[in-house]
């Protein structure tokens, strides 16, 4: 069995072990290997992630620099073969990676209370706040422009010119609704251009299965680390509003059960500006609000880009899926607009009753 030859080149005897599929993620294929230790398996997708040493380089990097400025954080990271080797590489095209399983430790894949988003939200902020120094140009992007508003929306509009006339009449509310809210993207691109966000170490993908928690549900630390590179802070406050402010998931077909949870974008923000304390700038601080609806859009044009270029990006289950989750993100994007008021006005009293402690 192939499985059992990548434990061997980690020196472990594969009559000792025990391994099964772990996990819900969608790009790469994980299992859990049980027996005198327990540890984590991943193979890496080589259809998403092209470079699979460019990622095993920037969790070096990362592991080396936190062990120097952050030795009490708990950064898992892969082990090494008995070779030293940063993975186990098969027949030059498949690529895995072991790391030890913290024991006591659980995942979870929906937020259920308000505590647990704040947790998540001080994990992601406290991962970027201690690589607040580190040197952004040693990191390889894992994934050009992978959240790069402005390359989604030229994606967008080349799929609606090369779409045929019957999914552009199925997608034509979705596609006006995406122009009718344009002005996000004007937004991101003033930002980007006039540089007002200052680039950081970011996770890039948020959703609440990549935090660690331990048995009482307190933040261990974040997992998952394959997007980890330079960006801005939009991207992972932007997804963790995105997947945790509403009950349904963007598969839901019923949209009448979209709903934005104020209280949990509160807890997002306590959570990661208690994380990210000082380090956090004013023009953060003000599009905090804003990442959501940049996340939700960016989302949205995704989605609808697949469906009009024949579903080849994400995978379906059912026709017009990939139309149903664009239509989906679009009631999310509206629920959101309508609380973007009220959440501006708790930033505004939040940061003004803190000043005021703090002074």
């Amino acid at each position: 069995m192939m499985l059992d030859q990548i434990l061997e080149l980690y020196g472990l005897n594969t009559n000792n072990y025990h391994i099964k599929s772990f996990g819900t993620g969608l790009i790469n294929h994980t299992w859990k290997v049980s027996g005198p230790e327990n540890y984590i398996l991943q193979r890496i997708n080589p259809y998403v992630f092209k470079n699979p040493e460019a990622i095993a380089e920037n969790m070096a990097l990362l592991a080396e620099y936190l062990k120097h400025t952050a030795p009490n954080y708990l950064f898992v990271a892969p082990i090494p073969t008995l070779k030293g080797e940063r993975m186990a590489e098969i027949n030059h095209k498949e690529y895995y990676r072991l790391f030890p399983f913290i024991d006591n430790s659980v995942t979870i894949t929906e937020i259920t209370n308000q505590q647990e988003a704040f947790e998540a939200a001080q994990q992601f902020g406290k991962f970027t706040y201690l690589l607040r120094d580190f040197k952004l140009e040693k990191l390889h992007y894992t994934l050009p422009q992978f959240h790069d508003l402005k390359l989604r929306f030229d994606q967008f509009k080349e799929a609606c010119s090369t779409a045929g006339a019957d999914k552009l009449a199925i997608a034509a509310t979705a596609i006006n609704d995406i122009y009718k809210y344009q002005g996000i993207l004007f937004t991101y691109m003033q930002l980007i251009d006039h540089q007002q966000l200052p680039l950081r170490v970011i996770h890039h993908d948020t959703k609440i299965s990549n935090v660690l928690f331990d048995q009482h549900h307190n933040g261990l630390c974040v997992i998952d680390l394959d997007t980890v590179m330079p960006g801005y802070f939009l991207s992972d406050v932007g997804d963790m509003l995105r997947t945790y402010l509403s009950p349904a998931n963007e598969e839901e077909r019923d949209f009448s059960k979209i709903q934005i949870n104020e209280e949990c974008f509160y807890a997002i923000y306590k959570g990661y500006v208690s994380a990210m304390g000082t380090a956090l700038t004013p023009a953060e601080k003000e599009y905090f609000t804003y990442s959501g609806k940049y996340m939700i859009y960016m989302q949205v044009l995704r989605f609808l880009t697949d469906f009009l270029n024949d579903d080849i990006y994400y995978h379906t289950t059912y026709p017009l899926q990939n139309l149903v989750r664009a239509q989906n993100q679009l009631k999310l994007l509206e629920q959101f607009t309508r609380s973007e008021n009220r959440f501006k006005k708790f930033i505004e009293y939040f940061s003004f009753k803190h000043d005021n402690i703090v002074n």
